[in-house]
């Protein structure tokens, strides 16, 4: 009975210390269970843990117990527990003692676990930061070609093809780089290059990179290149787009301020055609102007000579659309574009230069489509002032040239050019007898259709060169350009005759509606000015009024009383 005694006492104290060397042992939590998971004993460590389980806290262990017990061997697993810290993450483990204890080992993973998570976070972001901010990374081996390539490829590439190939095959005059990026033994910055896409067009590379090295034998060999690549072509071509945007204004603004710089509207056109050859240095320039609807003359011109026939008949099929035909010809590029105000053509402008040069492109089109819509509100200008200068210079009733202009623009011209060409001329002044009989007693109406018989009847008695001219009222002047002085008294005896029909507008049969016609020769050998020219036919006229009217008068040559 006393030896059962001591041998029971002995076994427990035997336990005991191995528990406790078993326990000491672990330098993490751990615990002795029994088979039904009852804490027996635990390290210092393991106090929670002990805790935990006596709360019945942490149901996975009795779960581990339990495995462990039926296969007979350790049994691992984790678990996850909910702190005022957060979450704290155990790694547990049961290894059977004997068949009645089982030793449970805790290990505190929570900072392994976040540190892992905070890796795998830290790793994506830098991920996802490098894909946003390029257009993709690479890797080059120390043979410089490719070893690595962000999955979504580059240049219109699949990674795939483009590992194990030369960086340089893709880069355009690679020997043009020193160093070439993908090969740089050195870091670099923003460097710009120009790739060839997949498809056959460029693209615009903006590349940082920095080397790799590897150490042997205590000496670093460049072992590769890493770096990342943004695609700034639509940068680079806005860029462009911009600059050349900028260089057709500027363009345009010294065309424009040739143009506005010329006082006269008539010279305005031929400063346009000499700014546009010299601005666009193209060989020349033709500016054509519509005086008729379908009918163009040319109105301006600069430098040498163009492809005429085929022009003129492409300028016919313009419309006014705002196109810009483009097209060769007798060995020129030619370009032309309509000029137009207010939707309606009035005009067409048109360069050329050889067709050994590059043929033209969108630049120049926009350019001569922008110059065309400037020169279709000059040519509107040129043609307003035009028909301000006929009206200013015409009868409105008769449509001859009125006493202003022929006499302060038109005759002094003509004697000038007599002077020089040493030829005679003939000046008519016409004034129609008892005119104001016939509107007190037809009406004015009557008055209106004699003065246009009148008109009509002078220009039967004029040639292409001669002039005629309604000086007021009843009273008109004709210039007989380079008549003979012999032959100027039959010219005035016809025209007495065909006075004779104005009688059909008499207002009365004893005051006949006729003619006072006198005339003065122009030789330019007397040395005569103009204003005593006048005043001789006036005089002349004046003269047949006196002497009963009906007639004409041939004025005596200057210094003369002699008369026919």
């Amino acid at each position: 009975m006393g030896d059962s005694t001591n041998s029971d006492s002995t076994s427990y104290i035997g336990k005991a210390d191995r528990d406790e060397v078993l326990l000491a042992g672990y330098p993490g939590a751990a615990v002795i269970v029994s088979q039904d998971s009852d804490v027996i004993r635990a390290n210092p460590k393991g106090a929670g843990l002990e805790t935990l389980i006596s709360h019945g806290a942490v149901p996975e262990i009795k779960e581990l117990v339990a495995k462990a017990i039926g296969v007979g061997t350790v049994a691992a697993g984790s678990v996850a527990l909910q702190s005022s810290k957060g979450e704290i993450s155990l790694e547990l483990t049961v290894v059977p003692v004997d068949t009645e204890r089982l030793l449970v080992l805790a290990r505190d993973q929570t900072m392994d676990k976040n540190l892992r998570s905070a890796l795998v976070e830290s790793r994506q972001r830098y991920k996802d930061l490098v894909e946003v901010s390029s257009d993709f990374s690479w890797e080059t081996s120390s043979d410089s070609s490719f070893m690595f390539v962000s999955t979504k490829g580059a240049i219109g590439y699949q990674p795939a093809e483009l590992i194990d190939r030369p960086a340089a095959e893709f880069v355009v005059d690679p020997e043009s780089y020193t160093p070439l990026p993908f090969c740089s033994k050195r870091p670099l910055e923003d460097v710009e290059l120009w790739m060839k896409r997949k498809d056959g067009e460029t693209a615009c590379m903006m590349l940082s990179c920095v080397p790799l090295f590897v150490e042997q034998d205590g000496t670093e060999t460049w072992s590769g290149t890493r770096g990342v690549c943004r695609d700034v072509t639509a940068e680079r071509q806005s860029e462009a787009a911009l600059a050349r945007a900028r260089h057709r204004e500027q363009i345009l603004g010294y065309i424009v301020s040739m143009i506005r710089d010329e006082l006269e509207p008539e010279n305005m056109l031929t400063a346009a055609a000499t700014a546009v050859t010299r601005a666009l240095e193209v060989t020349g320039c033709r500016i054509h102007r519509q005086s008729t609807p379908g009918t163009y003359i040319v109105a301006a011109e600069f430098g040498n000579p163009g492809a005429d026939e085929t022009l003129e008949e492409k300028i016919h099929d313009l419309q006014a659309n705002g196109e810009v035909v483009s097209f060769e010809a007798q060995g020129w590029h030619v370009l032309t574009a309509a000029t137009q105000y207010r939707k309606t053509i009035n005009g067409a402008i048109s360069i050329w230069r050889s067709t050994d040069t590059e043929p033209w492109d969108d630049d120049f089109q926009i350019l001569l489509s922008d110059v065309a819509n400037q020169l279709g509100i000059a040519n509107e200008q040129i043609a307003n002032h035009e028909r301000i200068v006929a009206l200013s210079r015409t009868d409105s009733m008769t449509g001859l040239l009125n006493r202003r202009a022929f006499f302060e623009e038109e005759l002094p011209r003509r004697v000038a050019r007599l002077k020089r060409n040493r030829e005679t001329a003939a000046l008519f002044y016409v004034d129609m007898d008892n005119f104001k009989l016939v509107n007190d007693v037809r009406g004015h109406q009557a008055g209106d259709d004699a003065i246009m018989m009148l008109r009509d009847m002078l220009m039967e008695f004029t040639r292409p060169g001669d002039v005629i001219a309604r000086l007021g009222g009843d009273e008109f002047a004709m210039w007989l350009d380079g008549i003979p002085a012999e032959a100027t008294p039959a010219r005035a005896e016809a025209l007495k005759k065909a006075s004779t029909k104005l009688a059909e507008f008499s207002g009365s049969e004893d005051k006949p509606l006729g003619l006072s016609v006198g005339v003065a020769v122009y030789d330019p050998a007397e040395q005569e000015s103009f204003q005593d020219l006048v005043s001789r036919a006036d005089a002349a006229m004046y003269g047949v009024k006196k002497a009963g009217k009906g007639g004409f008068l041939i004025a005596p040559p200057p210094k003369s009383n002699a008369s026919t």
